[in-house]
């Protein structure tokens, strides 16, 4: 097996989930290629003492530069504040390193854009973090929606939920303040979420209305003060796109004060002959509507039926880390040249895709008017 030498800039909350991932990677059965954690950046040397657990991790440092001069790192791995990431994906691109970068790859659309112009001159390997798509459910809808199984389609809705900003008293981070998260809030924090397997089955949005909603306007600071708080908390787009030729409906969700949602991503395609609706909710479920003399909704346990095989029994329940799990294999698998026919992580053009779609969004509810994605140049305009 080919060991892949991975570097992590940002050792917080996804950085430390990535990590365990490589740990546990004697779990997969049919990868040719295993990642070492080998170096970490992060500016606080108190995250950095979490790396020593991991004998492989030699080099910790605050500077980040310090990393990208390591001849041994083959590819980095970024989660930074949004306004940080295109001046460290320039870095990581012109140290002639592969990148695995987070979403939304870039502040905004020109910052996105930017970016994309760099990985396509440094011939480097970029994909976008996404991991909601590789639970087994995902997977399952994304062959139905390709099968040609579901009829004419009928509507789309994809989407992201969580709840933990319904509470006034959460101390504010990064991602409340636009200066740091950017002026999209919630759409540069989750959409790509919501946008990934949409934009994969080419239903990208044509037409596109608005609705965003700001939460509280200010929160602690946790240094017992109080901090603004600028940011999109919820956002709802409804959008017209084509699918095998026909107009459809889609509807793309992504809220911070979702009630009752801890987690929650999903995904549901209707037909004229048939549907499939999944949610992270119930992580093995899959929902499958058909229609013959009389019409049901059939509920189906799919179990651990991964994409790429583990050793884990197919009865158990797959869950966050074991996505996360599997979204690196298919980035380190499709970088070998050995994806195959497996559905690969999100490209650095979904990525400008999804911020294209969140600026009209921002447009559209500015205006409160439908707005128009033009095919090209990739810009909108109001109609």
């Amino acid at each position: 097996m080919k060991d892949i030498h991975i570097g992590i800039i940002g050792g917080g909350l996804m950085g430390r989930e990535m990590a365990s991932a490589f740990a546990r990677w004697c779990a997969l059965a049919d990868v040719t290629v295993r990642p070492v954690l080998s170096a970490v950046a992060d500016l606080n040397p108190a995250t950095l003492e979490w790396f020593d657990c991991i004998p492989s991790c030699t080099l910790k440092t605050t500077d980040y530069k310090e990393l990208l001069a390591d001849s041994r790192i083959d590819v980095v791995y970024v989660a930074v504040p949004h306004h940080l990431h295109e001046r460290i994906y320039l870095d990581v691109l012109a140290s002639g390193k592969d990148l695995f970068a987070e979403k939304p790859f870039g502040i905004d659309l020109a910052s996105a854009r930017r970016i994309l112009d760099a990985v396509r001159s440094s011939g480097r390997f970029v994909r976008c973090s996404s991991e909601m798509p590789f639970f087994p459910g995902a997977q399952r809808a994304v062959e139905m929606a390709r099968g040609g199984s579901l009829g004419r389609i009928l509507e789309i809705t994809c989407g992201f939920h969580h709840s933990s900003d319904l509470d006034p008293h959460k101390p504010a981070n990064w991602k409340r303040i636009s200066a740091t998260c950017g002026e999209g809030g919630v759409l540069n924090d989750l959409g790509m979420h919501a946008c990934h397997i949409p934009l994969r089955l080419g239903w990208m949005p044509r037409l596109v209305f608005a609705q965003l909603q700001k939460g509280w306007p200010r929160r602690p600071d946790g240094r017992d003060g109080m901090v603004e708080c600028d940011t999109w908390d919820n956002a709802v787009i409804h959008g017209w796109t084509m699918a095998e030729g026909q107009e459809v409906p889609l509807r793309l969700e992504m809220k911070r004060m979702a009630p009752g949602a801890t987690n929650t991503w999903f995904i549901e395609v209707l037909g004229t002959d048939g549907g499939v609706r999944f949610s992270t909710a119930e992580p093995k479920t899959l929902h499958v509507f058909e229609r013959a003399k009389e019409q049901w909704w059939k509920r189906t346990d799919l179990g651990f039926s991964t994409q790429f095989k583990t050793v884990t029994g197919g009865i158990f329940e797959p869950g966050f880390p074991d996505v996360i799990q599997q979204m690196w294999a298919a980035y380190l698998m499709e970088r070998e040249g050995d994806l195959g026919n497996r559905f690969g992580c999100a490209t650095p053009e979904e990525a400008v895709a999804s911020h294209e779609i969140f600026a009209a969004a921002l447009e559209a509810h500015v205006q409160g008017s439908v707005v128009c994605l033009a095919k090209s140049p990739q810009a909108a305009s109001r109609v």
